[in-house]
């Protein structure tokens, strides 16, 4: 017998084929090694796709792991190349839909690359933030994390991550470091876009509710839209701005003191869908209808701006694909590839929520 060429079973392979069969134990790399008859480097450097496997060699070793349904642990591969194949996500958002998006689209980038996903939620505000993010991304090992908006916008994570050596994105509305670390929205965008848009329907008493000020994005947001106003020789009324949390009950609540005031807005800008959906529960109290007596208006469709009554008008963020392009770009990075700043364009989405102004 040709040693070069060992032979396709051997006396412990029925004993392996009979305990997978009988479902007593998950396979294994040395189960697959021994059913293809070569050595466990070799069952390796196929799932690590090694160009240094002959083609017949690699054939018959994947024709085994697909029908044996072996997959690597991502630990037990992290020990193996002294590093972790797991991402995490980092997060301090009000918004779980945004959250469920991000996490649907960090996936989408991963299929196939053999990393695993782990999540973080944090409070920035806390006392141990910082240590809580080091003690995770140590415990986990990770090979490198995805920070969204806000925790994206912390300086001192960024620093903590480059001093401990993980890879990161961050995702911005504005480029705040190297563009092989960032994937930019351009939520002022967006706010000019709505800006526009409410005065082509000839709003001119315009209440807007921002979100949180620890957010970059109320800042951007709200400036796109005075930005808008501006050019059209209009301004926003600071009497006429309320700070909200980015959730439905502080929109509810914003939308109650504008709605008090007078003259009475014709139309709400609420700084994302969550606000703006407390805004038509707000104008429903107040037996308004929407958008005969008042425009109400949103930023980010996300699933709610189509779930309410009437369809909120919204400014469209691809959080999904924002959330796969921060995949790719993380795993792109252990090529140490350097690519230009990714970024995406939110536009305007007109629903039923939006209408001219009321005649005086």
């Amino acid at each position: 017998m040709n040693p070069s060429n060992p032979p396709l079973t051997s006396p412990g392979d029925n004993e392996t084929e009979s305990g997978l069969e009988g479902g007593r134990k998950r396979a294994t790399i040395n189960d697959i090694a021994r059913l293809a008859g070569v050595s466990k480097k070799t069952v390796s450097r196929v799932i690590n796709q090694s160009p240094f496997v002959r083609d017949e060699t690699r054939e018959r070793i994947e024709a085994v792991i697909a029908e044996w349904g072996y997959a690597p642990d991502p630990q037990a591969r992290g020990l193996a190349f002294r590093r972790s194949f797991l991402i995490g996500m980092i997060y301090d958002n009000p918004n779980p839909q945004y959250v469920v998006n991000m996490q649907l689209g960090l996936l989408d980038g991963m299929r196939g690359s053999g990393f695993e996903l782990v999540v973080h939620p944090c409070d920035r505000s806390s006392p141990t933030f910082l240590a809580d993010v080091r003690n995770f991304v140590e415990r986990q090992k990770l090979y490198g994390v995805v920070l969204p908006p806000s925790v994206s916008e912390d300086e001192r994570v960024a620093k903590l991550l480059g001093e401990i050596g993980c890879e990161y994105i961050r995702i911005a509305s504005v480029p705040l470091d190297k563009p092989e670390h960032m994937i930019v929205g351009h939520d002022r965008l967006g706010g000019e876009a709505m800006g526009a848009h409410l005065i082509e329907l000839g709003h001119k008493q315009i209440g807007f509710i921002s979100g949180l000020r620890s957010f970059r994005s109320s800042h951007e947001r709200r400036g796109g839209f005075e930005d808008a106003l501006n050019k059209a020789g209009q301004h926003l009324d600071d009497d006429y701005v309320v700070e909200g949390a980015y959730t439905f009950e502080s929109g509810l609540a914003c939308a109650e003191i504008l709605l008090a005031k007078t003259p009475r807005p014709t139309a709400i800008f609420a700084g994302n869908d969550e606000m703006a959906a407390g805004v038509l529960q707000a104008a429903r109290r107040a037996g308004l209808d929407v958008p005969r007596d008042l425009t109400v208006v949103g930023f980010d469709d996300f699933q709610i701006a189509q779930a309410v009554w009437p369809p909120l008008t919204t400014i469209h963020i691809p959080t999904r694909e924002v959330g796969r392009m921060a995949a790719e770009k993380l795993i792109g990075l252990e090529t140490r590839e350097k690519r230009d700043p990714a970024s995406t364009v939110p536009h305007l989405v007109v629903r039923e929520s939006s209408g001219p102004a009321p005649k005086v």
